[in-house]
């Protein structure tokens, strides 16, 4: 698949040169949420050029991680049952990165793929399982997300109504300090204080819970 061999035989040799080339991984990542029509994965992966990821979709058709799949008499890309073994791959760089991961630039962007795939990253089943069923209502800047938890289980889908619980225990917007309450370095309590979690909807004490059933170590 790669245009570069690297004149080695083994695993990880052969893992990077099926998707390793530049935005492979995160084509992976957006389909790991679910199946998306290509203009929903050229609006997710806002500078990736359109011939770079109509590149990447036929490599990874060809090595067979994804395939195309009519859905509603339009195609949508999805990952194949080989291609989504790379979940516990991909959940597991995200928690490594996450140690190196400081605050995000002014031209960086939140996708609501990306927020879904961090939040089951750092998702504390064992945690959850003693908690109370409880569903939250979090946004990211323009990112919005359903993060419904029931023991064990989770489910993450969009939540497009900025400023609507949707039926959500707690709302609350994030953009100014997630990655830390994630991390811990910033107590729920104080998160609240000074403005890094605004609650748009619920009780407060509520944050608590769901800073305990999802972290990150940084």
């Amino acid at each position: 698949m790669a245009a570069r061999d690297y004149g080695q035989y083994g695993g990880v040799t052969q893992a990077l040169e099926l998707i390793g080339e530049r935005w492979a991984l995160l084509i992976v990542r957006d389909l790991l949420v679910g199946p998306r029509r290509y203009g929903e994965l050229a609006a997710g992966l806002q500078r990736i050029p359109t011939n770079i990821l109509a590149s990447r979709l036929k490599e990874l058709q060809a090595a067979g991680i994804i395939r195309r799949a009519p859905r509603s008499r339009v195609i949508v890309y999805e990952l194949t049952d080989y291609g989504r073994e790379l979940e516990p791959i991909v959940l597991a760089l995200g928690a490594w990165g996450f140690k190196a991961l400081g605050e995000p630039l002014p031209s960086q962007v939140v996708t609501p793929d990306a927020l879904t795939i961090e939040l089951r990253t750092a998702f504390r089943a064992s945690v959850a399982a003693s908690l109370p069923a409880t569903a939250y209502s979090a946004r990211l800047g323009d990112a919005g997300l359903l993060v419904r938890v029931d023991g064990a289980a989770l489910v993450v889908t969009r939540d497009d109504r900025a400023g609507d619980a949707g039926g959500a225990d707690l709302a609350f917007d994030a953009s100014g300090g997630l990655h830390r309450l994630l991390s811990g370095e910033l107590e729920p309590t104080r998160a609240l204080e000074t403005g890094a979690v605004r609650i748009l909807s619920g009780p407060g004490a509520l944050l608590a819970r769901f800073a305990d059933t999802f972290h990150l170590a940084a």
